[in-house]
């Protein structure tokens, strides 16, 4: 398909991260751009700001006359839409071209070098750091993200001038079988999504289709000890194994600043300066190390930007610092992304109480990750559990977070609603460390809790 016949975009779920980028990318080319959300949304607001035309109601009157001609109105819709949704059956019935976001970004990495970021863990943040390392290069770089990056304050990188297209490759749904990658890092291949996969071997089997779409002229950044082949070169990173071609050692954090030391090709980087605390995001850094220096890039460049770096909107997020309490919130919603989380402020604060608010994300997820997600949950001091956020699921039965609860060890716990969370977190007491974790609408937390650890540190100052 050639998307250069098209002058219009219309976007059904337009709200989505992902969508929203496109959205974003085609309205810089000068195309008329508008959608449909059911929900209003901060981003959906920030969307609308920049110019984008968004409307709440289902209803196809609503659609302006430029997304109503099939020649040039290219109509992108998110699975996460339900079939009956008016505006999609419209758009079906009068044969108009209709592509999932995921498609869209094949057809922009068939026409770019595609540099692409997969994995169930670590590909927000690590895409993200690439796409920052890029920019800050001579090289430049587009980038389409599945966050609010700091740095950019969007999800979106756009470039008149460079050849290369950053791009988060999403094993939901098999988007990611969508792509044509010039190049790509491969951070993870844990069991998720198994509403979609049905078992851990079929979704190591959507992997390896992955890793086979990869140029043979490209190159393939992967983490030790994944059981994935492809055509083009592989080249290992580790942080716990030094057989690896990347490996990073001596993780640290020194006079408030996060270090890490790492040895390939016979040569050591010793002090790499990171911008972004944690143990896994120095693994997260060390793919893009590895990445950048295949595109070309030197030490100095890279060095440069990793010290700049400020992370991504919700991931490993500095929310508020007192010499009370910390405040950190993170999208982490599976076990391995829990474990990485607590064993990095473990390891930044080893001497500070941990309170974590959780949201399971998906009753599907919950019950085939139960034991785990206890497991994880039962390290922190204090542990307050959410409802379930359903997302696209219907309950099941004897899947809740009582269950989830009973399973866990922790000496303080309970299950509360959303609305009573604040006032619960009144009396974290000194020396607290406070994080809020999950995939749902746990972020409609943020700002309250900021307000009252302000007005409680206020008060103890007074």
């Amino acid at each position: 398909m050639d998307i250069e016949n098209f002058n219009s975009a219309y976007f059904i779920g337009i709200g989505g991260i992902g969508m929203s980028a496109l959205a974003r990318y085609f309205f810089s080319l000068g195309w008329n751009v508008a959608g449909f959300d059911k929900t209003e949304t901060p981003l959906t607001r920030e969307l609308q700001k920049e110019g984008i035309q968004i409307h709440f109601e289902d209803d196809v009157k609503l659609i302006a006359p430029y997304f109503l001609d099939k020649t040039t109105a290219l109509i992108v819709y998110t699975p996460a839409i339900p079939s009956k949704n008016k505006e999609l059956q419209f758009f079906k019935e009068s044969n108009f071209t209709l592509l999932k976001r995921s498609e869209v970004l094949g057809v922009l990495t068939h026409s770019s070098k595609g540099l692409c970021v997969a994995g169930t863990h670590g590909k927000t943040t690590t895409s993200t750091l690439l796409a920052h390392v890029l920019n800050e290069s001579s090289l430049k770089c587009n980038a389409f993200l599945g966050g609010i990056a700091s740095n950019f304050n969007s999800n979106i990188v756009t470039s008149n001038t460079s050849p290369y297209t950053v791009i988060e490759a999403d094993e939901f749904d098999r988007s990611f079988l969508h792509l044509s990658p010039f190049a790509s890092i491969i951070t993870s291949t844990d069991s998720d999504h198994l509403d979609i996969y049905g078992d851990a071997n079929v979704m190591l089997e959507g992997f390896q289709k992955y890793s086979g779409l990869i140029k043979e002229e490209g190159f393939l950044i992967l983490k030790k000890g994944l059981e994935i082949k492809s055509k083009a070169k592989i080249i290992t990173y580790s942080i716990e194994d030094n057989e690896a071609d990347f490996y990073a050692f001596n993780i640290r954090f020194e006079d408030e600043k996060f270090l890490f030391d790492a040895k390939f090709k016979g040569r050591t980087w010793q002090a790499i300066q990171f911008g972004l605390p944690g143990i896994h995001n120095a693994e997260n850094a060390l793919s893009c190390i590895a990445f950048c220096l295949e595109l070309g890039l030197s030490e100095e460049e890279i060095r440069n930007a990793f010290i700049t770096f400020k992370g991504v909107k919700r991931r490993f997020e500095y929310l508020y610092e007192s010499k009370e309490t910390i405040y950190i919130d993170d999208y982490a919603h599976h076990p391995t992304e829990i474990k990485s989380l607590i064993d990095s402020v473990k390891l930044l604060y080893p001497n500070r109480k941990i309170t974590a608010v959780f949201q399971p994300h998906l009753f599907t997820r919950t019950r085939d990750f139960m034991e785990d997600f206890a497991l994880q949950l039962s390290r922190v001091d204090r542990l307050i559990l959410l409802p379930i956020y359903p997302a696209r699921e219907e309950p099941i039965k004897g899947i809740d977070s009582k269950f989830l609860l009973s399973k866990t060890t922790c000496s303080e716990r309970e299950v509360i609603d959303l609305e009573s969370v604040v006032s619960e977190l009144t009396n974290l007491g000194n020396d607290s460390l406070l994080l809020t974790i999950g995939a749902g609408n746990i972020d409609k937390l943020r700002t309250p809790i900021q307000e009252m650890l302000d007005n409680t540190d206020k008060n103890i100052v007074e």
